[in-house]
């Protein structure tokens, strides 16, 4: 037996003996409070004050709910940690769950029942007095930082198909999270790549008129970015509880495009230390990538089915997949609140 294979059966073990708990609970009716363990993808900010809104106020529990929030160490982790159902909840990224099912062939162990960031936020962010513009082809020559393993850095090939542009446009620099706001500032290189919510603390550090910001989606590059993944195990078994749990989060959402404030001040009873105003602005982009133009049609949380298709055979040629896993299995939607419960002003 080969080593994915292995993997997949160690997971798949543990996710069957993990989930028995939740269904076993709500036997009855939800009587008592259903536990629930949720991991963030990365630490605690305003890009995810909506869940922190949702526990504070009483809308878990409200569900039925006792929700566990953890932070969480990039996408990988967090599908990691459902599909071997030590957490049955979490957010990862779709590009990385696309290279997670294509390296565990067959049903798929972790499914997104709820797409958080209907467009992924990746961008380059340069410095205008290097040169750098709007335009993509004003990288060309020019030094970008990026983490050695991140998602925007990994995508820039579907940029450059796109836009026809040579895939080394120019030289990356590979620097670490941490450093990234640092060599910017310094000038130590001409750009770095960004969740754009992520850039607010370059923002702090130097006047966005002084900075050129360059989304991905702006070049054509539609991809999905993270959501809310469940195991399978807990779909087939209790999709109930994943239903409750999204009106709950749901109604969070909608309550934080209508008063961010109100959610940020959440989040930072969770963590004080975060700065209110720095806080705001994150969700004000935030809010941009959740709410993107495909929402005024099908919502909060939905998916447009080609889209997924496009991004598949994007992730699979770019990361240099082996296999191409099915599109649908991705995705299972049958549990999201009703239409009218999400639309918003996108």
């Amino acid at each position: 037996m080969n080593r994915p294979v292995k993997r997949r059966a160690f997971l798949a073990s543990l996710a069957a003996t993990s989930s028995l708990a939740i269904p076993a609970a709500w036997s009855q009716g939800p009587a008592r409070l259903v536990p629930l363990k949720f991991t963030l993808d990365f630490r605690i900010t305003g890009q995810t004050a909506p869940f922190f809104l949702a526990q504070n106020k009483g809308y878990y529990k409200d569900e039925g709910l006792d929700v566990t929030i953890d932070v969480g160490a990039g996408s990988v982790t967090s599908i990691t940690r459902i599909a071997s159902g030590v957490y049955q909840l979490g957010l990862g990224d779709i590009s990385s769950l696309v290279e997670f099912n294509a390296q565990n062939a067959g049903t798929p162990l972790v499914q997104a029942v709820y797409q958080y960031y209907n467009r992924a936020p990746f961008v380059i962010i340069g410095r205008k007095d290097r040169g750098i513009t709007t335009d993509f082809h004003s990288l060309e020559g020019k030094k970008i930082a990026a983490a050695a393993v991140e998602s925007t850095r990994r995508s820039w090939p579907m940029v450059a198909r796109k836009l026809r542009l040579k895939p080394d446009l120019f030289a990356w620099s590979t620097t670490d999270f941490s450093s990234r706001d640092n060599v910017m500032v310094r000038g130590d290189v001409d750009g770095a790549t960004y969740f754009h919510d992520s850039a607010v603390s370059l923002f702090a550090r130097m006047k966005q008129d002084e900075l050129s910001v360059l989304p991905y989606a702006n070049a054509g590059v539609n991809l999905y970015g993270n959501a809310i993944l469940a195991s399978s195990n807990l779909i087939a078994q209790n999709p109930r509880v994943i239903a409750a749990f999204l009106r709950a989060t749901n109604r969070a959402i909608v309550e934080t495009f209508a008063n961010p404030a109100a959610a940020i001040a959440a989040t930072r009873q969770r963590e004080p230390i975060l700065d209110e105003k720095v806080e705001l602005e994150r969700w004000r982009l935030t809010a941009q990538y959740l709410g993107a133009p495909d929402t005024r049609g099908h919502g909060l949380g939905d998916i447009r089915k080609l889209l997924v298709e496009q991004q598949v055979d994007e992730v699979v040629e770019v990361y240099g997949l082996k296999t191409r896993p099915s599109p649908d299995g991705l995705f299972n939607l049958s549990m999201l609140p009703p239409k009218a419960d999400r639309m918003v002003d996108a």
